[in-house]
C-alpha cells in the first residue's frame, strides 16, 4: 500500500512545504496538501504532517523528513506482519 503523506497548508510557515516537495519526488508516496486537516492547536504550535491518518509531530521543521520515512517504515513491517 501507498503511504498517504498529508499536509496543512496552514502549517507552512514552519517550512513544511520543503519537507512536503522532498517527498513529492518519490513516486511511491502520495502526498497530499489541504487547507486545514483539523489540527489547529498542533499546526500553530509545531511542524506536523499525517502519514496514513497518524499524526507526525516535530519540534524542528529538519527533522521532520525523517520522522515521516520513520513512519512510514512503521507501517511497512506491521504490514509484512499481518501478510505473514
Amino acid at each position: 500500500m501507498r503511504p498517504i503523506i498529508e499536509f496543512c497548508a496552514n502549517n507552512m510557515h514552519f517550512g513544511t512545504d520543503e519537507v512536503m516537495d522532498q517527498l513529492e519526488e518519490n513516486p511511491d508516496y502520495d502526498v497530499i496538501e489541504y487547507g486545514c486537516l483539523s489540527n489547529c492547536g498542533q499546526c500553530y504550535m509545531t511542524p506536523f504532517a499525517l502519514v496514513n491518518g497518524e499524526v507526525v509531530i516535530t519540534d524542528k521543521v529538519e527533522d521532520l523528513y525523517n520522522a515521516i520515512l520513520a513512519k512510514i517504515a512503521e507501517a511497512d513491517a506491521w504490514n509484512e506482519l499481518d501478510l505473514d
